[in-house]
């Protein structure tokens, strides 16, 4: 898998705002990339050092539309922290 299909978006909530002061990031990454492979796309796309990633699941939720039943695609956050010597990421900076 390229770096950019693993990283699909940033996660960008009040919570995640202040976990940047931390120099830790949120990001919504594809459900079957482990913490190596997300780890390597982010240090490939943005150019700084990882120390350690954290990595959550979500079950789709149950939803009915009149009639019509499903479920929400399932989800997979991960949380990454840098390393105190590396650049902070620009992305989030607005």
């Amino acid at each position: 898998m390229d770096a950019r299909d693993i990283i699909k978006r940033p996660v960008i909530t009040e919570a995640s705002s202040d976990l940047m002061a931390e120099k830790k990031y949120t990001f919504e990454v594809d459900v079957r990339a482990n913490k190596t492979q997300v780890k390597d796309a982010v240090q490939e796309i943005f150019s700084v050092k990882v120390e350690k990633v954290n990595i959550m699941n979500y079950k789709g939720k149950f939803k009915r539309m009149g009639k019509h039943a499903g479920y929400t695609n399932k989800r997979r956050k991960a949380i990454v922290k840098l390393s105190a010597d590396s650049k902070e990421i620009e992305l989030f900076e607005a």
